[in-house]
């Protein structure tokens, strides 16, 4: 009996427990991790991608360039980032990715304002916004269910 053959997806690597988040942290998300049943789960860590230490300083995206809350331009690592995310998601034909909600990498229609404040405004992560560019879709761990 021929295996069916599961479509890729990019995912945040967090939301499937690998401790890459900016505290060393994860944030694994069960209906996230249960996509494995329906599709080839492609995980990346935009921030680690561009190179970026884990733990590292929490950053947020104020204008166009992505500052860390010691005021660091971490602009150029984002963008590196975005681009091996990018390129992994061409490289596996991934037509979708469910990325962490609110990360100045990964948030997608929601992000955090710059002022480390924890207010919220409307915009995509870095990562989010190339691969949106690219054509490929975005979810965070809240709409899984559009993935259907």
């Amino acid at each position: 009996m021929e295996d069916k053959i599961r479509p890729a997806i990019l995912v945040s690597a967090c939301l499937l427990g690998v401790s890459c988040k900016y505290d060393g942290g994860h944030n694994r998300n069960e209906q996230v991790a249960a996509l494995k049943d329906r599709f080839h789960l492609i995980p990346v860590c935009p921030e680690q991608l561009g190179g970026l230490p884990t733990p590292r300083i929490p950053s947020e995206i104020r204008g166009r360039c992505v500052f860390a809350r010691d005021g660091a331009d971490v602009t150029e690592n984002f963008a590196r980032g975005a681009q091996e995310a990018l390129h992994l998601a061409q490289m596996f034909g991934c037509r979708c990715a469910v990325l962490k909600a609110r990360s100045p990498s990964c948030g997608s229609g929601l992000i955090y304002d710059g002022t480390f404040s924890g207010t919220k405004t409307a915009g995509d992560g870095v990562t989010a916004a190339l691969l949106k560019k690219q054509g490929i879709r975005v979810y965070s761990e809240d709409e899984t269910e559009f993935l259907g």
